[in-house]
C-alpha cells in the first residue's frame, strides 16, 4: 500500500518531452529511448504520477546515452494520480493500480524484450515503481534492480530478493525511513554472495530523485548523485 507521501509534490507532466519516442511495447504505451538493437535493456518504472514526468524521461535519456535500450512504460494506463481533480479517490485509485498488477504488466514487457533478443535486463523503480521492482527482484527474469525511495516495503519482500539490488533512500523520507532501509540492508547482506547496496542520502525526502526542482542546485546535485549510483549498478550487473 502506498504511503500518503507518495501523492505529494506532483510534477508537471509533459507528454512530448525527451529525445525518445512513445510507441506500443509489450501491449503498453511506452517511452522508448536509446539503441533498439542493444542486447542490454533498462526498464524504468515510474511513481504514481506516471511516465510523462519530464525528470524521469530526462533520466531515461541519460541511461540510454550509456548504451542501454531504455523503456518507461505507462503502467498506469493513462491514469496517473491527480489529487487536484475534484473528488479524486485515492483509495479507489490504489485498488485499480496495484503493484501486483504492475508486476504482471512488467513481466509482459520483459518477455517482449527477450523475444527481441535482449539478453540482460535491469529494472529501476521509483516510489510505487520501486515496490513493483522489488517484486520483480524475487525472480530471475531480470539481472539487477535499483529501488529509489520506495513506498512501504516488507521484510518478507526483501527476503525474497534473488538478484543484485541497490536501495537508495532519503534521510527524511517517512515513507521508507532510513532505519527500516538499514534493516533491509542487514537482511540482504546476510544473503551472501548476493550483491546489495543500501545508501541513505542526507537532507532529502520522498521522491527526491525524480520530483526535484531543476532550479534548486542542492536538489539537483542529490538527484544526480543517485542517478550516477543507479547507472553504475546497471553497468556492473547488466552486461
Amino acid at each position: 500500500m502506498s504511503s500518503p507521501l507518495c501523492f505529494e509534490n506532483p510534477p508537471r507532466l509533459t507528454p512530448d518531452y525527451g529525445a525518445g519516442t512513445v510507441q506500443e511495447f509489450g501491449g503498453l504505451k511506452t517511452y522508448v529511448t536509446g539503441a533498439s538493437d542493444s542486447k542490454l535493456a533498462i526498464l524504468l518504472i515510474a511513481d504514481v504520477f506516471g511516465y510523462e514526468a519530464p525528470n524521469l524521461r530526462k533520466l531515461a535519456d541519460k541511461v540510454a546515452a550509456a548504451g542501454f535500450f531504455v523503456l518507461t512504460p505507462d503502467f498506469l494506463y493513462g491514469d496517473p494520480v491527480d489529487v487536484s481533480k475534484p473528488g479524486f479517490d485515492v483509495e479507489a485509485w490504489k485498488k485499480l493500480h496495484s503493484t501486483d498488477k504492475g508486476k504482471e504488466d512488467a513481466k509482459s514487457v520483459i518477455a517482449t524484450l527477450k523475444s527481441k533478443g535482449v539478453s540482460s535486463i535491469g529494472v529501476a523503480g521509483f516510489c510505487w515503481g520501486g515496490n513493483v521492482a522489488v517484486k520483480l527482484a524475487s525472480s530471475n527474469d531480470i539481472q539487477a534492480a535499483v529501488i529509489l525511495h520506495p513506498g512501504p516495503l516488507t521484510i518478507d519482500e526483501i527476503k525474497e530478493v534473488k538478484i543484485p539490488i541497490a536501495i537508495l533512500g532519503g534521510e527524511t523520507d517517512r515513507a521508507s525511513p532510513p532505519e527500516q532501509l538499514k534493516e533491509f540492508g542487514e537482511i540482504l547482506s546476510a544473503k551472501s554472495p548476493l550483491a546489495s547496496l543500501v545508501k541513505i542520502f542526507p537532507g532529502v525526502g520522498h521522491g527526491w530523485t525524480i520530483r526535484y526542482n531543476v532550479e534548486d542546485e542542492s536538489a539537483v546535485k542529490s538527484a544526480e548523485e543517485a542517478h550516477r549510483d543507479m547507472l553504475q549498478w546497471f553497468t556492473k550487473f547488466v552486461k
